[in-house]
């Protein structure tokens, strides 16, 4: 499988199809980058709208303040190409919380992609949840091979509420999304580029969708 997925996704230099990270100035774009290579996939950044029309895959990564990161977004068009694209994309992290209706992080508007809001953890519980915790109720193909109760790495002060759109839970103070999926976009709160043989397995999982 892992020599289909390489010959499939390995792109040339000008971004034309393979995988591609949205590169619109908020992510943790090296780590994602290199956990693809150890894959044997060469993940290509881009801001071009053609180039990421017509990509293969894309990964829409986030590390930052939500209001930060919809500016930018809005400030390349971004926001609007991103919610009508057909292929396979993956939300990480800020990414994946962008996706959805609103989140209190600056009182922001996100993409509307997954019908839910994101709010910040109460008081009672350390904030941000940074470090090692279990995903569960997993229900999407990009769970194929991983267990209920699966440790994933998470760094976060904010998590999206159940939704319909919801593939995966997280304990935290709450029971909260961990994972959404509608349609051909995937959004994951946890870090698979941190987490290890299973978060190794989720990349190649959605490699291979």
């Amino acid at each position: 499988m892992k020599k289909e997925i390489n010959k499939s996704l390995n792109a040339p230099p000008s971004g034309a199809g393979g995988l591609i990270i949205i590169d619109y100035g908020a992510g943790n774009i090296k780590s994602i980058q290199f956990a693809f290579k150890r894959l044997g996939v060469e993940a290509i950044l881009s801001k071009d709208p053609e180039e990421i029309k017509s990509a293969d895959k894309l990964i829409f990564p986030g590390v930052g303040e939500a209001s930060s990161a919809m500016k930018m977004l809005r400030e390349s068009g971004l926001d609007t190409l991103i919610p009508n694209l057909k292929q396979p994309v993956l939300g990480i992290c800020l990414g994946m919380q962008l996706m959805c209706n609103t989140t209190e992080e600056g009182n922001t508007k996100g993409l509307g992609i997954f019908d839910t809001d994101v709010v910040r953890f109460a008081n009672d519980v350390k904030v941000p949840q940074m470090g090692w915790n279990v995903i569960k109720d997993l229900k999407s193909n990009l769970f194929k091979g991983i267990k209920e109760n699966e440790y994933m790495y998470l760094v976060h002060s904010y998590y999206a509420k159940h939704c319909k759109a919801t593939v995966a839970t997280t304990d935290y103070g709450v029971n909260y999304a961990s994972a959404l999926q509608q349609d051909n976009f995937y959004g994951v709160q946890f870090h698979p580029e941190k987490s290890s043989t299973a978060g190794a397995r989720i990349l190649e999982n959605f490699l291979a969708l």
